[in-house]
């Protein structure tokens, strides 16, 4: 197991422990650097939605559309669309990917590297999106914020690629952590959505960024369940047959969602077209009803609480829905969690009253139903159950609400999944195969970085040598011979010196004695013997880019270049396909040998 050491207290050593799967210390530490940042960063969001409420929102609140006039209201959508189309879309394509999907697309392709523009854009869309009365969440700013600041610390650190993975699962964690004081489902959004594995290694750290995360946010704004709720019981038994209904109706729901967010035709569109219809479809229904505006927090909480009339809960489980599947259609990056829980609540409470209208003697209360409806909502939407249970639990506090909310959160699941054909929102564009973040053996190799497992024993050369120059090159034992070729061939090949030992040996036998002359060289190049051709690849590469690397055919190993300056590189070892083979089957601790001797690079 990797532990520190007083050759560790340094940042090289930092990272070199870092590039192995077991680094469990190192990654901890980064985890709680990793919350305490996010933490910081949330609270700064959410500050800033804040003070720009001040401005025009009714005793300064960030959900408060029904205080205002129906004129404003409904024009602050258009307002928005019109800001973001001038500010954000004349910038590139690439500058204009936000929120979640976001993250896993960087962590699926560019190993967890986020780029800062996209990060700034990510601070005022988030508030417009939101203060602009859009059907928006804060979770999607809050997991984007959080996960490319972690990641950023990391590239600022130069770490290696395989621990960027871990900060941006600790980034996320601690968004959702920070944002709605949930830690837990922090945690387990960061590992199922997100990460889409479980693993003890990143667990720990997670944990760890989502406490932090959280006690920052505690420290601001206490300590207190997002939504308080009257204590109500499920009941009868009776109920869980209605709650079986309220599951297959609310996966139909999530199924219809995901399809409307995905409609190709709706994307074709120009995009100035796709704008004025998000930004009129909204204004005209927050005409009537507002409460399908921002977060929607506080309609959730009435909902819980019995407080929204019939008509208001069926503008937000149909309008809401709508409205909201069509603004990420159109192209507008926003958050859609807390969306889909105001969606749930309402039709759970649907659901819960005409419950109560059949079975007014065995019937719950519409409120258990509304939380109920919550969490099958998004763990339809999300295809991540176990968030979702967990989020229904820090949210509302009520842990005896856990049994039927496993059952109704199974059934959307399943109704999503097999009768509308949905694999959830965030992968819903991966059509054949598995998504790369759930392949298992890209997921193993993704773990540790290649100076865990390359070979360092080697020297350079030119091609031609000496006699002498030869003997020299074996007297470090060296296991390859690194042959940079001419300037022109700018290529470089590994030789095994074993072949080259052998060489000199036969030579001298033929030799019988006799000194060969002064003048006379050796071409490395016609020694016989394997030679691999190689390609370059960086200190901080993870193993899953070294084997997508090495299925060039043409490529028969790779040389890891070591520095940062293009003229100063250094050649630190050579990692092969056999080497990444030996790692993936036989990766057990206790039988392989460790790898980290002769640290320093050539």
């Amino acid at each position: 197991m990797a532990r520190f050491s007083r050759s560790d207290f340094t940042l090289e050593g930092f990272r070199r422990q870092l590039a192995h799967v077991d680094a469990l210390p190192q990654l901890c530490v980064l985890g709680l650097v990793s919350g305490i940042i996010t933490g910081a960063a949330m609270v700064a969001f959410r500050l800033l939605l804040e003070a720009g409420a001040v401005f025009y929102m009714p005793d300064g609140n960030p959900e408060g559309f029904e205080g205002l006039p129906p004129w404003l209201r409904s024009l602050l959508p258009i307002i928005a669309v019109s800001v973001l189309g001038l500010l954000l879309y004349r910038q590139k394509a690439t500058a204009q990917k936000m929120g979640v999907g976001h993250v896993i697309e960087r962590l699926s392709y560019h190993q967890g590297r986020f780029p800062m523009r996209n990060w700034l854009n990510q601070w005022w869309v988030g508030v417009v999106s939101v203060l602009g009365g859009l059907s928006a969440g804060r979770e999607g700013p809050a997991i984007h914020l959080g996960a490319a600041a972690s990641s950023g610390l990391g590239v600022k650190l130069r770490l290696p690629n395989n621990s960027l993975r871990v900060l941006v699962a600790c980034g996320t964690a601690a968004g959702i952590s920070a944002s709605f004081n949930t830690p837990v489902a922090g945690v387990i959004f960061a590992m199922e959505v997100v990460m889409m594995e479980y693993t003890l290694m990143s667990f720990m750290p997670v944990i760890l960024a989502s406490t932090m995360a959280a006690l920052i946010a505690q420290m601001v704004y206490g300590n207190e369940p997002a939504f308080r709720i009257p204590e109500v019981v499920l009941g009868s038994l009776m109920n869980l047959p209605w709650v079986i209904v309220l599951g297959l109706v609310v996966g139909l729901l999530a199924g219809l969602f995901i399809h409307i967010s995905r409609n190709k035709r709706m994307q074709a569109w120009p995009l100035w077209l796709r704008l004025a219809c998000v930004g009129v479809a909204t204004g005209v229904v927050a005409w009537w009803f507002p409460q399908v505006q921002g977060i929607g927090y506080d309609s959730v909480a009435a909902a819980l609480n019995n407080q929204l009339d019939i008509n208001v809960l069926l503008a937000l489980m149909i309008a809401k829905l709508l409205i909201t599947a069509l603004t990420v259609s159109g192209g507008v990056p926003i958050g859609i969690i807390g969306p889909t829980l105001v969606i749930g609540a309402a039709t759970g409470a649907l659901g819960g009253i005409l419950g109560g209208w059949l079975w007014p003697d065995k019937a719950s209360d519409p409120g258990i139903y509304a939380m109920l409806g919550m969490a099958a909502m998004m763990g339809a939407v999300l295809q991540a159950p176990l968030a979702a249970l967990m989020a229904l639990l820090e949210l509302t506090h009520t842990p005896h609400v856990m049994l039927p909310g496993m059952l109704v959160v199974v059934v959307a699941c399943l109704t999503s999944r097999q009768l509308t054909g949905c694999e959830g929102f965030f992968i819903s564009s991966v059509r054949y195969g598995l998504h790369p973040l759930q392949q298992p053996l890209m997921q193993a190799l993704s773990r540790v970085s290649v100076p865990a497992v390359m070979e360092r024993s080697l020297v350079r050369t030119e091609r031609k040598v000496t006699f002498e120059q030869a003997r020299k090159l074996l007297e470090t034992n060296p296991v390859w011979l690194i042959i940079e070729r001419s300037n022109e061939e700018k290529s470089v090949l590994a030789s095994k010196a074993s072949a080259l030992a052998r060489w000199l040996l036969e030579h001298d036998e033929a030799l019988d004695g006799d000194a060969p002359p002064d003048n006379e060289s050796v071409d490395l190049l016609e020694i016989p013997g394997q030679r691999l051709e190689l390609a370059p690849i960086g200190l901080q590469a993870t193993l899953s880019e070294a084997f997508v690397k090495l299925q060039d055919d043409a490529l028969g190993a790779l040389y890891v270049v070591h520095g940062y300056r293009p003229k100063r590189q250094r050649i630190s070892g050579i990692i092969t396909r056999g080497a990444i083979e030996r790692y993936y089957y036989y990766s057990d601790p206790n039988t392989r040998t460790d790898p980290k001797a002769n640290d320093s690079p050539v």
